[in-house]
Order: C-alpha cells, then sequence, then structure tokens
C-alpha cells in the first residue's frame, strides 16, 4: 500500500511542505507538478515557490498546491519572498541548483530541514564554472539529503560533500496517458506532410538551443547526410540563444535541418519521426529520451550523463561530440530495418522499469517522514 504522512492522524495538522522551482527546466517542473498531485492526494499541504509563467505552463494550483511567485533571481526580494514562503514550513524542498541556493539563503538561521533534487549539471565556462561549483559546495553541505535523478549526480553530490546523497526515483509525466488518435498513420502522415517529410526520413531532436547541447556536432553529421537518396530531414524543436548561429550555419552549408521554435506538439512530431537524435553529451535524465522510447521511435544519442544508465541497450550510443560516429549510427539504422524494430522492443521493456509516478511519490514521502522524524503509516 502507498506511504502517507503520519502527521495527519490524532488531530495533528497534516505535513507542510515547500516545492522551490527555478522555472527554467521543463523536466523538472513536470516533475514538481506531478509530485504535488501525488503529495495532496496523499494529505500534504505543498506551497510551490516558482515564477508565475512556471504556472502558467503547469498549474500548480491545479494540483491541488497554494502558489507563491518568487522570481528566478536571488536577489534580496526574491530571497525575503521566499524565506516568508517557508515560514511554519515543516521542510523545503528545492530542485535545480539556482532554486536551491535560494534556499539555502532564505532557510539561513532556521532549522528547516532542507531536501535537493539535482535533475541536471548546471553548465558554464571560465569564470562561471567556478562559481557554480561553489554554489554546489555550499547548497549540497546545507541539504539534510541531496537527491541525484543519476548515479552521476548522486556521485557529484557525495564528492562536493553532500552528508546525505541518494538515488531519486523520476517518473516520466505525461506521455504514458496520452490519448492514442484513432487514425495514428494519418496523423504521422500529416504531420510528416506538414514537415516537408513525405517521401524522405524524418530525425527528430528536442531541447533548447544552448552550447552544451551538441546541435553543432549535429549539423556537423547533417553534412554528410546530403549524400543520401533520399536525403533525410532532421528537425530540432526548441528555443534558445544559438538559433542565429545555427540558422546561419544551415542557410550557408545547405544542411537538410528545420529549426521549428519552441512546439507545444512534440509529442506528436516525435510519433511521426524515423528516429529520434539526442546530440547532448551530458543530459541527465533526458526526457526526449524516455518519450522515444515510450513511443517506440529508435533513438541514436551520445553516450555522455545519465543517458546509458537511462536507456540501457534500448538505443543506439555513440561517443560524446563524434560526429561522424554518430552520422554513421544514423546512416546504418536508417538502412537497417530489423535493427530498428529490435530497438522499438527493447525500448518498450527499459521504460516499463523506471520508476512510476506513484513510486516517485512513495520515494520523497519516505524521505520527509524521515526527516520530520514521523513514522510512516503502511
Amino acid at each position: 500500500m502507498t506511504p502517507v504522512s503520519s502527521h495527519s492522524p490524532h488531530g495533528q495538522s497534516s505535513l507542510r511542505t515547500v516545492q522551490v522551482l527555478g522555472g527554467g527546466n521543463a523536466g523538472s517542473s513536470a516533475h514538481v507538478r506531478s509530485l504535488t498531485s501525488g503529495l495532496v492526494a496523499r494529505g500534504v499541504r505543498v506551497t510551490v515557490c516558482a515564477p508565475t509563467e512556471a504556472e502558467r505552463a503547469h498549474d500548480f494550483t491545479g494540483a491541488g498546491a497554494e502558489h507563491v511567485h518568487v522570481p528566478r533571481s536571488s536577489d534580496p526580494a526574491s530571497v525575503a519572498a521566499l524565506r516568508m514562503a517557508c515560514t511554519n514550513a515543516d521542510l523545503v524542498h528545492a530542485h535545480g541548483l539556482h532554486a536551491s541556493f535560494r534556499a539555502v539563503l532564505a532557510l539561513s538561521g532556521r532549522r528547516t530541514p532542507l531536501i535537493v533534487t539535482w535533475h541536471d549539471r548546471a553548465y558554464a565556462e571560465g569564470a562561471r564554472a567556478q562559481f557554480l561549483r561553489l554554489l554546489e559546495r555550499r547548497v549540497v553541505r546545507t541539504a539534510a539529503v541531496v537527491l541525484g535523478t543519476t548515479s552521476a549526480l548522486v556521485d557529484r553530490a557525495r564528492r562536493t560533500g553532500a552528508r546525505d546523497a541518494r538515488l531519486a526515483a523520476v517518473a516520466l509525466h505525461g506521455p504514458r496517458e496520452a490519448v492514442e488518435p484513432e487514425d495514428p498513420d494519418r496523423l504521422r502522415a500529416k504531420v510528416r506532410a506538414e514537415l516537408g517529410a513525405t517521401g524522405r526520413p524524418l530525425l527528430m531532436a528536442v531541447g533548447s538551443l544552448d552550447r552544451h547541447r551538441g546541435y553543432g556536432m549535429l549539423l556537423d553529421a547533417a553534412r554528410s547526410w546530403r549524400r543520401l537518396d533520399p536525403v533525410p530531414l532532421v528537425v530540432v524543436a526548441g528555443e534558445g540563444p544559438l538559433r542565429a548561429e545555427l540558422q546561419r550555419r544551415i542557410e550557408e552549408e545547405g544542411l537538410p535541418v528545420r529549426l521549428l521554435g519552441r512546439r507545444e506538439d512534440a509529442s506528436e512530431l516525435l510519433a511521426a519521426a524515423d528516429l529520434a537524435l539526442l546530440p547532448s553529451g551530458g543530459d541527465s535524465r533526458s526526457v526526449l529520451a524516455q518519450e522515444a522510447l515510450h513511443a517506440r521511435v529508435p533513438l541514436v544519442a551520445t553516450g555522455g550523463g545519465g543517458v546509458p544508465e537511462l536507456v540501457g541497450d534500448a538505443a543506439e550510443l555513440v561517443p560524446s561530440g563524434d560526429s561522424e560516429a554518430f552520422a554513421a549510427a544514423v546512416v546504418r539504422l536508417l538502412g537497417d530495418p530489423d535493427r530498428q524494430e529490435e530497438l522499438r522492443d527493447k525500448g518498450v521493456r527499459q521504460a516499463a522499469g523506471w520508476p512510476t509516478e506513484d513510486e516517485t511519490v512513495a520515494q520523497v514521502l519516505s524521505v520527509y517522514d524521515e526527516l520530520t522524524q514521523l513514522r510512516p503509516l503502511i
């Protein structure tokens, strides 16, 4: 049976938690939305401190939480707003490095337990990278428990000085409950026609257009695909600071790549694709990889970060940053329908072993009860 908080029985008030979000990571925001729904259903009071745009996108209040607008900035006004929201909280759970650092500042001088979930690594270069390492050290040494979404993140937290670092159960939210269209083949043909991929392979990548996402390497690989007949079309759903630079390369080099910008129908686009592409070398728990395996779309990915742990043998993995190996893996897979079908079947089996949303909530609630010295009722 599902554990529930033991604050509620015998006339005691229910457990009150504050979830702190920066609002910039769609995966962590979706996780908090799911977590909020599960916690509220188990009698826990939840306040979500996040920017208003995150509330509009994920509707935390619709899941039963109180929403408090706290900007992504760590300026004194934002920290003060967060400190006020955390008054009388039994514990605070922060998601991501910057949100966690704001929580550390807001809880200064208080005994409120802090739980931190690292969903991904923060990326930076030069002096900013050193600054981020200082933030990491401050956060993990303050937190009562650090939950990492991959073994690599757990190890990183321990090396940085965490007192207690554990592997987090994090479920994929949304695609498993998606309603199947009445005529999936017709929808697939319609999507491919709209993208200009009729009669040619459609390859899809999803993610913000940032330097660490590996899109430069993807464009390098796409140069070799121009020799294929028919030429595959690569579509990228996402927006970010590299858009102008990437678009310039696409036009100057005549690459078979389209930048689609931010899309609300990424799941439909993925279902219409022949292959999913993950060029990033450091994703921790890639949403695209999870959705591709669920949707039975063969995946070609670089083998960095938490991707190998996530997908097992259910994807074609190549070394990070190796555009020639990435390009060759795509060509081989396009020409091997039997291997594609094998990866589809392996993907379904791999996905079946990932945590469910109920399991995710149960793990988090057990940590909450442990830190508030309560016995869970089973």
